[in-house]
């Protein structure tokens, strides 16, 4: 029998995933012993280099403004709007997520923050290449090999390959939860302020009892 895996499935783009790093961070250090740590990019917003639509942009914004309203100490730096063309393509940033996993494995959660740090914290643009750089030097990746892998084929596989599994698992939104125990896809209602009670929904589950 093998053992269960959480997936976590994000998009390191996705303002709901940085209001949920908190409480991702708190559910991975109590989870059960023995459950694998999957991550998964969902990829949210496809390559383009045009500029976000006034429509798009009202639209992350005031899921930035619900957030700041509904999840305890998440801020935004709404400098990012002023500074900034924004664009609204997350792929880059996914295919950043995987290059630096290609690199070094415990670089992935780490380019994860880094990203969402530049972008929500610092009002800088992850959906340009050079924002990208900056943060794989930042965690210590040897930046021309990232560069060369961001643009690679291999890199643009895994990536499909990760948005398909998603799908496969019924994914659409993120944060999503999946875990997977005895062969069978469970859905973990996502908590933003209290991993407890995905830890209690992760123990049901795993002790027989989940009314799936």
């Amino acid at each position: 029998m093998s053992a269960p895996q959480i997936f976590y499935i994000h998009d390191p783009m996705c303002s709901w995933c940085y209001a949920f790093s908190q409480s991702w961070a708190a559910l991975q250090r109590d989870l059960p012993h023995g459950i694998d740590i999957i991550y998964l990019v969902g990829g949210l917003a496809p390559d383009t280099t045009e500029p976000m639509p006034p429509a798009t942009q009202k639209m992350v914004q005031q899921a930035w403004q619900r957030i700041e309203q509904t999840v305890p100490g998440v801020h935004f730096n709404w400098d990012f709007w002023s500074r900034n063309t924004p664009i609204r393509s997350t792929y880059p940033a996914c295919r950043a997520v995987l290059a630096a996993k290609k690199q070094r494995a415990e670089a992935e959660p780490e380019m994860i923050r880094a990203i969402q740090t530049a972008y929500y914290q610092q009002a800088k643009n992850p959906s340009l290449p050079e924002t990208l750089q900056a943060c794989a030097r930042e965690i210590g990746l040897d930046v021309e090999t990232f560069s060369e892998d961001l643009k690679s084929p291999v890199i643009e596989s895994e990536l499909q390959q990760q948005i398909q599994q998603a799908r496969s698992m019924d994914v659409y939104s993120y944060p999503s939860l999946r875990l997977v125990h005895n062969d069978t896809v469970f859905p973990i209602a996502i908590d933003y302020s209290d991993h407890r009670t995905m830890l209690d929904e992760i123990r049901t589950v795993e002790s027989g009892s989940g009314s799936y």
